[in-house]
C-alpha cells in the first residue's frame, strides 16, 4: 500500500472582483451554504461534507488564492514540512496555529508554477448530513484542475514532493501529453494538470450524490441562466460524469459523480488518445471537444503566482 502524507483535497479558494455576484451564484444556484463571512470573505460548505468549507471566495482581482489539503495529524504536518524544506520548496509560512475560520495547524508553500498550497490538520469540522434522493446539491469538492505551460514538470512536482500518483493521462495521437490526473488517496484524482497557454484555473469540480442528482443539478444550473460549456457526458479517464458551466466570474465549474476508485497495488495508468470520442465522452451525449470548447477552460492568466493571498 502506498503511504502518503497528504490525506485529501479540502477546499479551493478563489479571489473574484464580482464578489457578491459570485457568492450569490454559489449559494442560490450551485447549492452551497455560507457558513461564515467577514468583510470581503465568504466560506461556503457542502451539505454532505464534514469539511468546515469547500470553497472560499475573497473580494479582489481575479486569481486562484490556494488549494487546501488535509493531513492526518500534527506529526505528519511536521514531517511533510521538513521533507519540503529539505527539497528546497519555497514556503509561504512554516507550520503554525492557523487563525482563520475553522482554525487548525498547518503551513503553506508554492508549487512549481507558483500556486499556493495549504496543508492542515486539527481544524474544526462540521456535521454533515445525508443528501436526500433527487436533491441537486453538491456532496463535497471532488477535484481541482490547473492549466500549466509546464505540464509534465508541474505534474512531476506533485509526484516528487507530495507523493501523488499519476492515475491516467490524456495524450495527442503523436504521444504528446495533454493532461495528467493525480491522486493522493483512493479516488482517481484529486487534482489534474492540463496543458494550457498560461498558468490558470482550468476548473473546480463538485461531487453529486448520484446520476439522478447530477442530472437534476445540471438542469437546475441551466435554468439559472449559466451557460453549459461542455456536457452532459461521461469521461473515460476517471469514469466520472461531467457537466461544465461558467460561473459569473468566468471560472469553469463542474458537477460530477461516480469518480472511479483506484487500487494502488493493481491500478495501471493508461494513456488515452484525446482525439478519440470515447476518451472525451463514453456516452456520446456531449458535443465533441473542439478548440472553442477547450478555450473556455483556459481562463484568464492567474495573477496570483508566487504571491501569497492576504488571508
Amino acid at each position: 500500500m502506498t503511504e502518503r502524507l497528504v490525506s485529501h483535497l479540502r477546499y479551493g479558494a478563489l479571489a473574484v472582483a464580482n464578489f457578491e455576484e459570485e457568492r450569490d451564484f454559489f449559494v442560490k444556484h450551485w447549492g452551497l451554504t455560507e457558513v461564515h463571512s467577514e468583510d470581503g470573505l465568504s466560506y461556503l460548505a457542502a451539505a454532505g461534507s464534514p469539511e468546515p468549507f469547500i470553497l472560499r471566495l475573497r473580494r479582489d482581482d481575479k486569481r486562484v488564492d490556494l488549494a487546501g489539503f488535509a493531513v492526518e495529524n500534527r506529526a505528519n504536518v511536521d514531517a511533510l514540512a521538513s521533507k519540503l524544506r529539505a527539497e528546497d520548496v519555497e514556503f509561504v509560512h512554516d507550520p503554525q496555529e492557523l487563525t482563520g475560520f475553522s482554525g487548525g495547524y498547518g503551513f503553506r508553500v508554492f508549487d512549481g508554477d507558483g500556486r499556493v498550497l495549504e496543508f492542515a490538520t486539527g481544524y474544526r469540522t462540521r456535521e454533515a448530513r445525508k443528501v436526500r434522493e433527487r436533491e441537486p446539491v453538491p456532496v463535497k469538492l471532488s477535484h481541482m484542475v490547473f492549466n500549466s505551460e509546464n505540464l509534465d514538470a508541474t505534474a512531476q512536482w506533485y509526484v516528487d514532493h507530495l507523493g501523488f500518483t499519476v492515475s491516467d493521462s490524456l495524450v495527442r495521437p503523436d504521444g504528446a501529453n495533454m493532461m495528467h490526473f493525480l491522486r493522493c488517496n483512493s479516488f482517481h484524482h484529486s487534482i489534474a494538470i492540463a496543458m494550457g497557454p498560461h498558468h490558470s484555473l482550468h476548473h473546480l469540480s463538485f461531487e453529486m450524490r448520484g446520476i439522478e442528482e447530477w442530472m437534476r443539478g445540471a438542469g437546475k444550473i441551466l435554468r439559472s441562466g449559466a451557460r453549459m460549456v461542455w456536457g452532459p457526458g461521461r469521461h473515460n479517464a476517471g469514469d466520472n460524469t461531467f457537466a461544465y458551466f461558467l460561473d459569473p466570474a468566468g471560472n469553469t465549474v463542474e458537477y460530477t459523480t461516480e469518480l472511479a476508485m483506484v487500487d494502488d497495488e493493481n491500478w495501471v495508468a493508461q494513456r488515452h488518445d484525446v482525439t478519440q470520442l470515447s476518451t472525451q465522452d463514453q456516452w456520446g451525449t456531449a458535443q465533441e471537444m473542439s478548440e472553442l470548447v477547450a478555450q473556455e477552460s483556459f481562463n484568464d492568466i492567474d495573477k496570483g503566482l508566487f504571491t501569497a493571498p492576504p488571508v
